[in-house]
């Protein structure tokens, strides 16, 4: 395994942890009262649309799934609308999902929602970036040893990462301690942050700790 390809996916998930920092630190010198927990929907849109465009940025410079056929315009139109409807479809999925767990079903359908969409962009979107809308090789990446570079298994541990963060946000909002980050769905998406965030840095040290037991083999 090549220590550049590491420091390359090291490198591009600092960008994408300085970049969910930038989105609680930057709107705060052109919004007065701008916070993460006060205006919190807000930064959920902005955080959102931020690693969005930075993820696609990256999976479009690094390159990092290179396929060695070339593809026509007109695929890579139809793939990318195929990715715009994975996408609308994983954000209302994670709707739906989170509705049966107890968020509010018609109160807060703004604030859940948009959740949903955050959580999306945390999991589902670095899947359509690195492997398209291919559900046989979403199945294949999350299955036991199945991931094929260091970008899946990266993929492998962030969107588990999330994931867990969002569900251990979630504790608090029962107890009774009144305080303002336990509004829906202010610790579940502070939680999906935190883990997103503790994925990018944990998933290229393990990688790099483990990187002569790992063997990637084409599948």
């Amino acid at each position: 395994m090549r220590e550049a390809e590491i420091r390359r996916l090291l490198a591009a998930n600092l960008l994408c942890v300085f970049s969910v920092i930038l989105t609680a630190v930057v709107p705060a010198f052109f919004w007065d009262g701008f916070t993460v927990v006060g205006t919190h929907l807000t930064w959920l849109c902005i955080c959102s649309v931020s690693v969005s465009a930075l993820n696609i940025v990256l999976h479009l410079v690094l390159k990092p799934n290179l396929s060695p056929k070339r593809s026509s315009f007109a695929h890579k139109i139809s793939r990318f609308l195929k990715c715009c409807i994975c996408f609308f479809m994983s954000c209302v999925l994670f709707h739906v999902i989170v509705v049966l767990y107890g968020a509010p079903l018609i109160e807060s359908v703004t604030e859940t929602f948009l959740f949903a969409v955050l959580l999306s962009t945390f999991t589902s979107l670095q899947c359509l970036c690195l492997l398209g809308p291919n559900i046989q090789a979403w199945i294949r990446v999350f299955s036991k040893n199945g991931a094929m570079s260091i970008w899946e298994s990266s993929l492998q541990i962030t969107t588990m990462c999330s994931i867990l963060g969002a569900w251990f946000g979630a504790f608090p909002i029962p107890l009774d301690w009144d305080r303002p980050w336990q509004v829906w769905p202010i610790s579940c998406s502070l939680g999906a942050t935190f883990g997103y965030v503790a994925g990018l840095i944990i998933a290229p040290l393990w990688i790099h700790w483990n990187r002569k037991q790992l063997t990637y083999k084409s599948r």
